[in-house]
């Protein structure tokens, strides 16, 4: 008789492991003090969120990001096909965060709360548009190597970065964090770019390359701003309260208008870059500079002499 396969494991197995998990995840809910009938209404789904967010930008970029065969006679019909496609299954995602996270408002509040999200975010995509039509146009502007904006919009990774990015900001100011910070999840692992949807971003913001790029919850950047990849703009320490715990306060940079931040820096702590400042590359930062400033790792020089022709 052959070996038994691993779908031949004895029930008894497998109920025994079932139970387990069952008596780990109730230990795990007393310890977090969860409310009886805790995950009923079910939560949130990485998935979910992920289709909604394509969903959402075939809607900003039809022809760019939509189906193959779509054409300009047809954009208005695809936009209302995917925002009414959209927009029900982002208020599903909402309801089940608050449902979670503000059990004790009640049905009806919370479904007032979850149908005011959707209807602003809708209200707001006209605007996200043209905020990120502005950072199309500073990549392109930017980027010798860039033929054409459209280019930038379906090869470059810092503009799928943003995008997800404008979304998850404005559901994370309207009241949705948990969905606003799977977004920003999704992006992260989608481009290596890690941007908290609390992050303030101004217009024309260009991520050239962007691999390794952190920014912080509470970081503020400015217009045209532009930084490259593996830049870091960080929390130098976090302030407890008297029982240990972490106090959420201002605690990352601000980069004022037309500062360039090249590769590998890191800026850390509530400090501010002057306006029209340009940071080197692998720059480590933690004071305030003024205006206009040039900041550059201090190295000695580097001297380069003739060699006798290679064999």
């Amino acid at each position: 008789m052959g070996d038994p396969q691993a779908g031949d494991l004895p029930d008894l197995a497998l109920a025994a492991v079932v139970a387990d998990l069952r008596q780990a995840r109730e230990s795990w809910r007393r310890d977090q003090a969860r409310a009886p009938g805790f995950g009923e209404r079910g939560f949130p789904s990485r998935d979910a969120v992920g289709r909604i967010i394509d969903l959402l930008a075939a809607a900003l970029f039809p022809l760019r990001l939509g189906p193959p065969d779509i054409t300009a006679r047809d954009e208005d019909a695809f936009v209302r096909a995917s925002l009414a496609a959209a927009l029900p299954q982002l208020a599903a995602q909402v309801r089940m965060e608050l449902h979670f996270a503000r059990p004790s408002r009640g049905t009806a509040a919370i479904e007032r709360a979850v149908n005011a999200i959707a209807a602003e975010l809708a209200a707001r995509l006209p605007a996200l548009r043209r905020l990120l039509d502005s950072d199309l146009l500073a990549a392109y502007a930017g980027d010798p190597a860039a033929h054409s904006v459209d280019e930038v919009l379906l090869c470059y990774p810092g503009t799928v970065a943003l995008i997800h990015h404008r979304i998850a900001h404005e559901l994370y100011l309207l009241g949705a964090p948990l969905v606003a910070r799977m977004i920003a999840e999704i992006a992260h692992s989608r481009t290596g770019i890690d941007i908290h949807p609390g992050a303030q971003i101004g217009g024309s913001f260009f991520i050239d390359h962007g691999t390794g790029v952190v920014i912080g919850q509470t970081a503020v950047i400015g217009e045209r701003v532009r930084i490259y990849q593996a830049v870091t703009l960080g929390a130098r320490s976090f302030a407890t309260d008297d029982s240990g715990r972490l106090i959420n306060e201002p605690r990352h940079p601000i980069i004022e208008d037309d500062v360039t931040i090249y590769a590998g820096a890191t800026i850390l702590g509530r400090v501010t870059i002057g306006a029209r400042s340009v940071i080197g590359g692998n720059v480590w930062l933690t004071r305030s500079v003024p205006p206009c400033s040039r900041v550059r790792q201090s190295q000695p020089s580097v001297s380069i002499e003739a060699a006798d022709p290679c064999d």
